[in-house]
């Protein structure tokens, strides 16, 4: 059925009407009129510049799925529901990104030198001009000025579809509310400027499945937007018009066919003293089962993180995702270690792919990177056999410190504006929803839109962000609004109350992570957290959470505490001579008797031996396994470890405290 704010012809026209009677009293043409809703205000820009509406609605769901983000920048510099894009403007905001907070070894190997390298935001260019820029061809189009296209929503509409207009003119194809959709599948490619015929396909692409799906939903201001399912045959023919180059796609590049994608090399090479770079060669999961996919964001612009993953000296990941269209390069085979979450461990068992964006900024990510980087990581999932759910695709910020001297360094990427649960619906997750409070276990599962926690410093130090969606919980050590956040010691070893800093992730839980409950109160629920009770309201009518079942940890019986482990590494007698043993370590952490933790995955103690370009040294290119067992478990906002011989393996227990 078609929604009624969607016929053509009269509906579109009413729409336009209202719009100049607006502007006939003295009122602009883009000014909000009450009995125009948004829905209406896509109709109207439609007509207006002859774009059909379902493939300027289907566009814009692509860039920002309707939000308007309350004026703010994408990370790429894109705002309002069209994303137009203002590099000029973005580039003279101020940049926080974790780079500031973070001093983390990205390589996180104890057994060799430490790496430091230079902030990527102290480095990153202003970016080109050319596709960050089409704020300034939408103000001559439409006689709007740059600033209220990029905070009026209504405004941003007018500019986009404008902006469709002029692309679809240029290649000579017709223009009109009543021309075929098929016919625009070009001017659609070339919005958002990408620079190769395969970024710009995949992007049209997903725009008209989009239309052929449908969609609806109430954006993040509250307006309710439908696109009725239309089945379309898009012509592609028309993208040869637009002259782009063609991407090779080498035997070996591990990506799905439908997205688009490029081979751009990190980088394997010795430059002197014995030292090298950026990554290191392995068999996986041949040699070593790989258990996890870490989401980060780059803190740098897309061209600024080609330029350091292909430095010899710096660090790597395996892929990268460009925030306008979601092109992504891969930089390193899935079979090799790159060095990018600060936990050798967890390198040696992960693969990383790097967003473009800041995570400190507020700033939102575009629907384009989402479902490439969902598809993505989908496929990588299914081929290597890494489970989708929340322990085992994790977030930089989930990842612990290998010793207690480096969490406090660890970096938070990607935040808590990644939308979580968004993502893994883009993933077709499977979702176990069938665990009531007696069965113990609780799934953070806040509503994005209007879960706005007041975090400060996005932007400056203790300043207020502004309003955003957000998958994160706040924790606090009462049952109550006004009572201190918790504290993570190793954040804040006074213990003094973690903070509603964007960077301090002490008193936080995110979409997706399971807990065990730890009571009930009222709207409020207590969580295990960092070995306290961590509270988080979640009232009936307006829920935070869900309840689901699975396996908890807890100390054996005459066990008082238990040491928590931020890598599970085996016992000293595993390592063949030649090989310099792996401390154990604990955390700060402790885990208490009585307490209990949700498991994510058992694994073996384990340490991949690389230190030599060549192999050449003793046990080199080796994976070091001894009888030493861990069970992963959900402990603060990072999974960190606990010695299989100290606890007991439980079923989510029935009669949780309430």
């Amino acid at each position: 059925m078609r929604h009624p704010t969607l016929l053509p012809g009269r509906r579109a026209l009413l729409a336009v009407a209202v719009l100049a009677a607006a502007t006939a009293v003295g009122a602009p043409a883009h000014a909000a009129a009450p009995t125009v809703d948004r829905q209406q205000r896509y109709a109207a820009a439609a007509a207006e510049y002859g774009v059909p509406t379902d493939v300027l609605l289907g566009v814009s769901y692509l860039e920002s799925r309707w939000d308007s983000n309350a004026g703010t920048p994408s990370t790429s510099g894109g705002y309002g529901p069209m994303h137009l894009t203002d590099a000029r403007h973005v580039t003279a905001l101020p940049v926080r990104g974790h780079h500031d907070t973070g001093t983390e070894d990205p390589r996180g190997d104890d057994s060799r030198t430490t790496l430091a390298p230079v902030p990527r935001t102290a480095q990153d260019p202003a970016p080109p001009a050319a596709a960050s820029q089409t704020v300034d061809a939408a103000a001559a189009l439409t006689g709007a000025t740059p600033d209220a296209l990029r905070t009026d929503a209504d405004v941003n509409i007018r500019g986009g579809a404008a902006l469709l207009a002029s692309y679809q003119r240029e290649l000579g194809a017709p223009v009109g509310a009543g021309t075929d959709p098929a016919t625009w599948y070009g001017a659609v490619a070339r919005y958002t400027g990408a620079d190769s015929a395969d970024a710009a396909a995949a992007f049209a692409d997903e725009v008209f499945t989009t239309i052929g799906a449908g969609a609806s939903r109430v954006t993040d201001d509250g307006q309710r937007i439908t696109l009725p399912a239309r089945a379309i045959r898009p012509q592609r023919s028309w993208l040869d018009r637009l002259g782009l180059r063609r991407l090779d796609r080498p035997d070996g590049l591990e990506c799905p066919r439908t997205i688009s994608c490029e081979w751009i090399p990190a980088p394997y090479a010795a430059f002197g003293d014995g030292d090298y770079g950026n990554h290191d060669l392995s068999d996986r999961p041949a040699r070593q089962k790989i258990e996890y996919i870490v989401i980060h964001d780059t803190e740098g612009s897309w061209a600024t993180t080609l330029r350091l993953v292909q430095d010899p000296t710096y660090v790597s990941w395996h892929y990268t995702l460009r925030s306008v269209d979601g092109h992504v390069a891969q930089h390193v085979r899935t079979k090799d270690v790159a060095w990018h979450a600060g936990n050798w461990y967890v390198n040696a068992k992960a693969v990383g792919l790097e967003h473009e964006g800041y995570a400190a900024q507020g700033t939102w990510y575009t629907e384009a990177m989402y479902r490439t980087s969902a598809k993505l990581v989908r496929h990588l999932a299914l081929r290597l056999g890494v489970p989708l759910d929340r322990q085992h695709i994790i977030g930089h910020d989930n990842v612990p410190g290998t010793v207690a001297a480096n969490v406090r360094g660890m970096h938070w990427d990607t935040g808590p504006y990644w939308d979580w649960t968004h993502y893994f619906e883009l993933l077709h997750a499977p979702r176990l929803d069938t665990g009531t409070p007696s069965t113990g276990l609780v799934r953070i599962d806040p509503d994005f839109a209007t879960n706005q926690p007041a975090f400060v410093g996005c932007v400056t130090v203790g300043v207020p962000c502004a309003p955003r969606g957000s998958s994160a919980v706040v924790l606090r050590s009462a049952p109550a609004a006004d009572a201190p956040l918790v504290n993570d010691i190793a954040l804040r070893p006074d213990g003094t109350p973690n903070t509603m800093e964007v960077s301090d992730h002490g008193a936080r839980a995110s979409a997706g992570q399971t807990y065990a409950l730890a009571g009930r109160q009222g709207d409020w629920t207590a969580i295990w957290y960092l070995g306290q009770r961590a509270w988080f309201h979640n009232p009936a009518s307006r829920p935070t959470a869900s309840w689901t079942v699975g396996v908890v940890a807890t100390p054996k019986p005459g066990r008082a505490t238990i040491p928590v482990y931020g890598r599970a590494y085996p016992e000293q007698a595993a390592y063949p001579a030649g090989v310099p043993y792996q401390t154990i370590s604990p955390l700060q952490y402790t885990l208490a008797a009585g307490q209990r933790y949700a498991v994510g995955a058992v694994l073996p103690g384990e340490y991949y031996r690389a230190s030599t370009v060549d192999g050449s040294s003793p046990g080199d290119w080796t994976v070091i396994r001894g009888k030493n067992r861990y069970a992963q478990i959900q402990f603060g906002h990072r999974i960190m470890y606990v010695d299989l011989a100290d606890v007991l393996l439980l079923p989510s227990p029935v009669g949780a405290p309430r």
